[in-house]
């Protein structure tokens, strides 16, 4: 009786713990303002070389990958169905794609997860400290972009910042702001100040 008792409280104890760090952990994400931006990212995010994926399928430790870096063919090669294409994909339409055919003679109801695990860095050109390329995080400005690669020079002028999205190297740079997002494998430009 005493021993079930002690379990029990033991148990209660524990949930009481768990509840509370979900609560804690949904609340840093809801103030700092990371899960709506994580949520929209996931969903139209789309692949493209020098991301790193993971794809776990639940129960089959032999179809689930932990780190998978996209090269610039944007091909990988999975088991049973051959090389997939992965450029242009968003994560869930690249689930879908090996549900689909994984339901088709080799499992009756797949559960297929790709996460990325890394995004492709974007870039800095220009009157920054320090220019070159940078791991890219979801939520990322043009500001913070700047404190990454070291802050301005004093040459730079904040009147003369370019972007140029990534996948589109043909386009026409369009000026940005400070607060202006940026994604992953864009290139920003700081240009000089004449004055």
């Amino acid at each position: 009786m005493q021993k079930s008792y002690v379990k029990h409280y033991h148990l209660q104890a524990l949930n009481k713990s768990m509840t509370y760090f979900r609560t804690l952990l949904l609340s840093l994400f809801l103030f700092s303002g990371l899960l709506p931006v994580a949520m929209a990212a996931s969903l139209s995010y789309t692949l493209s070389s020098g991301d790193v994926i993971s794809i776990q399928v639940y129960g089959e430790p032999d179809l689930s990958f932990e780190r998978i870096l996209l090269t610039d063919s944007g091909r990988i090669s999975y088991p049973f169905l051959g090389e997939l294409a992965t450029i242009g994909k968003t994560p869930k339409a690249l689930e879908k794609e090996i549900v689909t055919g994984l339901k088709n003679g080799y499992l009756k109801r797949p559960k297929v997860t790709v996460s990325i695990i890394e995004y492709r860095d974007f870039f800095m050109r220009g009157e920054v400290k320090n220019p070159g390329g940078y791991p890219y995080k979801p939520g990322l400005t043009v500001h913070k972009a700047i404190a990454l690669a070291g802050g301005l020079t004093e040459r730079a002028s904040e009147g003369k910042m370019f972007l140029i999205k990534d996948g589109q190297p043909d386009q026409k740079p369009s000026r940005v702001k400070m607060r202006d997002k940026i994604g992953p494998g864009d290139i920003i430009t700081i240009e000089q100040s004449f004055f």
